[in-house]
């Protein structure tokens, strides 16, 4: 009897011992345990380098996942990552566009203030992620946006491009383009994809920012809108309008930039330096030696401007383990800091870097050096859509936009209802 106790208490003591050993061994594991960052991207311009670098990390950071969910393009962005933290699938890092994201993401934001990027920023950059004195999003980069241009179709049609400097040689360039569309098999002199709510949205800036001093927080803090610059912004537009690819209302971004302007079908398209890494997947020689930009003359026929500085902004989620809030801060910082991801960020991506560990020598693509230039003679205007009423550039302005495009309203129509809405969503 005493044997079978013996036995019986041995065989439990071994029991124990391996459920103690499984424990430990559990406890060793799961502190090996991935730490996974999901990264909301929206840029899709420069998906497949992000994707890369993404790889890259992970190779020299071990149990750490980069995952690099993209949305964009076609499809709606803002709802997706809405969709996402309704779900409860949050990512770990998404994209801001300014001070009105900062606010909507306000629960989800971590502080940044201390980072070494935020110390790295180039000054200014910080403004349309800064609330109350702290720093919720990292500049992704600088991009400028207006008129880009087809210099070869220009010189072409006997058009000196250095000799625009103002609004009426900028006219005059495009009723010669026009006359001259024939001879240089052109469809059009421009491409304006007025189908997307978001091309739309960023030519308005050149018209609302002056209007409140260039400042982000100004815009964003505006009860009211007086569109002081109507007459300028009406004048562009039936420019645009008149001698554009028609109809007007269906040119989409893909055809308007990856097919009429990278094929030398229209001469103007109203985008970016963010199209060089489509352009280049394209014709790596475009983008070096045809296209430039030219600025929009607002507040005055002479004084010509780009839109330039941050597009978008990189946030963290506090609410996510403090394991993958840290992950999350490291990937960021090693994009901007690491000497082969800073070759990849301006080499393949063609970014315009916000940080001043960068060099300006750094900038392979001569129109994002265009911008730089633009931007460091202080010849620009900031992002000042992203600043608007939360939905008033997809749901109220637009919609009005593209009545008076297809004429079916007045101008003044465009204006009065543009104002009202405004008004009625900083109330």
């Amino acid at each position: 009897m005493k044997r079978s106790k013996l036995i019986l208490s041995a065989t439990v003591l071994a029991a124990v011992g391996l459920m103690l050993g499984a424990c430990g061994s559990a406890s060793s594991s799961s502190s090996k345990d991935t730490t996974t960052v999901d990264v909301f991207n929206i840029k899709v311009e420069t998906k497949d380098q992000l994707d890369e670098l993404a790889k890259k990390y992970e190779e020299t950071h071990d149990g750490v996942k980069i995952n690099v969910t993209t949305v964009g393009g076609g499809q709606d962005a803002n709802a997706a990552l809405q969709s996402k933290f309704s779900s409860g699938d949050e990512p770990s890092v998404f994209l801001l566009g300014g001070l009105a994201d900062v606010e909507k993401w306000g629960d989800s934001l971590a502080d940044l203030t201390d980072t070494k990027l935020a110390k790295n920023a180039i000054a200014g950059t910080l403004d349309g992620a800064t609330k109350d004195g702290k720093v919720y999003g990292l500049p992704m980069n600088i991009e400028g946006f207006g008129f880009l241009i087809n210099k070869d179709l220009f010189k072409k049609a006997g058009i000196d491009v250095d000799e625009i400097k103002s609004y009426q040689d900028f006219e005059k360039a495009v009723k010669t383009l026009d006359s001259k569309k024939d001879s240089l098999e052109m469809k059009a002199v421009f491409g304006f994809s007025a189908k997307e709510f978001w091309v739309v949205s960023q030519y308005s800036a050149h018209f609302t920012s002056p209007e409140f001093d260039d400042s982000l927080q100004k815009i964003y803090d505006a009860k009211t809108i007086d569109f002081k610059y109507s007459d300028q912004f009406k004048k562009y537009t039936d420019l645009i309008n008149k001698y554009n690819v028609q109809p007007i209302l269906s040119l989409d971004y893909s055809t308007s930039v990856e097919e009429d302007f990278a094929n030398d079908q229209v001469a103007i398209v109203h985008q970016g330096n963010w199209i060089v890494p489509t352009l280049n997947s394209l014709d790596p020689e475009f983008a070096k030696e045809k296209m430039g930009i030219l600025p929009l003359f607002v507040k005055s026929d002479t004084e010509g401007k780009i839109a330039a500085g941050p597009s978008w902004y990189w946030g963290v989620n506090k609410n996510k383990d403090e394991k993958v809030v840290k992950a999350s801060k490291d990937f960021l910082e090693w994009l901007y800091t690491d000497k082969e991801a800073m070759k990849v960020v301006t080499d393949e991506m063609e970014f315009i870097p916000a940080y001043t560990n960068f060099s300006s020598d750094a900038i392979s693509d001569p129109t994002s050096k265009q911008i730089f230039d633009y931007l460091s003679e202080g010849k620009v205007v900031p992002w000042a859509h992203n600043q608007y009423p939360d939905g008033y550039s997809q749901t109220q302005f637009y919609p009005e936009f593209q009545k008076y495009l297809n004429g079916d309203i007045s101008w003044d129509e465009v204006m009065t209802k543009g104002k009202e809405a405004w008004a009625a969503d900083r109330k």
